[in-house]
């Protein structure tokens, strides 16, 4: 965990950023040497694992894990642009406060929608003459 000498070099409302790693105010921490971790797919670990949690606020932590691979010389690429895409969705004026439509609310709403009764098609009878 984050040792309590550790200078701050980065703070939001919500995570704080040290030579340790980063840390959230509930005491969620990611460590300095996981700051990079890609899955096997070579998307970044760690804004798809944070998706995951409702308590993460998708633009606090961008802001804060962006900060952190600038402080601690993490190249960005394409694809933590499609890893925050995938986990947090994208900007789409609608749903949470922060702008963020979480992918996992499109993929599990949370009131199933009600299936609409199948319409009656008209009976055709053939008539003989």
């Amino acid at each position: 965990m984050n040792d309590a000498g550790a200078a701050v070099t980065f703070r939001n409302d919500d995570w704080s950023l040290s030579e340790d790693g980063l840390e959230h105010a509930s005491g969620y921490f990611i460590g300095r040497s996981v700051l990079g971790a890609r899955r096997e797919e070579g998307l970044w670990d760690w804004p798809l694992q944070m998706a995951e949690k409702r308590w993460c606020r998708p633009s606090l932590f961008r802001e804060a894990f962006l900060a952190a691979l600038d402080r601690f010389g993490l190249e960005r690429d394409a694809a933590l642009g499609r890893s925050f895409a995938l986990g947090f969705g994208i900007r789409a004026g609608q749903g949470a406060a922060d702008g963020f439509v979480s992918l996992a609310d499109l993929l599990r709403p949370t009131t199933p929608a009600a299936r609409p009764a199948p319409a009656r098609l008209p009976v055709r009878v053939a008539v003989s003459a």
